[in-house]
């Protein structure tokens, strides 16, 4: 089941976050910006990457994505969090589940929470994919 592209259209537009055209550090006094984390399912860190350029830019994301697959067999799926781009090949993409968080899930479309809320999701359990909130 697809969420339509208006749907997800709607729920992107809803977030300042995901505004890659909105600062909200400045590297004119710092040289890293903020940093991105990739957690386990318990909420243990497996990588960071720190962000040198303003704005949640998705190569960083891409890039830890690239260093999970690098570390894993070809046969395990792993789940990650909210999908707006197809930015990953299909050989990736097949083993990937991807929901939204859910604290996050409640600004997201009800036809997008329906289908990519962890909590309709199998395999999932009671994750509710807030650890890097709490990192």
């Amino acid at each position: 089941m697809r969420v339509p592209i208006s749907v997800l259209d709607g729920c992107g537009d809803s977030f300042l976050a995901a505004d890659e055209k909105r600062k909200k550090a400045s590297t004119q006094f710092f040289a890293d910006t903020g940093v991105m984390a990739m957690l386990c399912r318990h909420d243990c860190v497996l990588w960071l990457a720190n962000m040198t350029s303003a704005g949640e830019k998705q190569h960083y994301a891409l890039a830890l994505i690239k260093k999970l697959f690098g570390n894993l067999p070809t046969d395990m799926t792993i789940g990650l969090f909210c999908l707006k781009y197809q930015l990953l090949n299909d050989a990736v993409l097949c083993r990937i589940t991807f929901v939204i968080s859910v604290f996050h899930a409640y600004g997201h479309q009800w036809a997008c929470q329906i289908i990519y809320h962890p909590r309709k999701c199998a395999g999932f359990g009671l994750s509710d994919g807030e650890g890097c909130e709490c990192l």
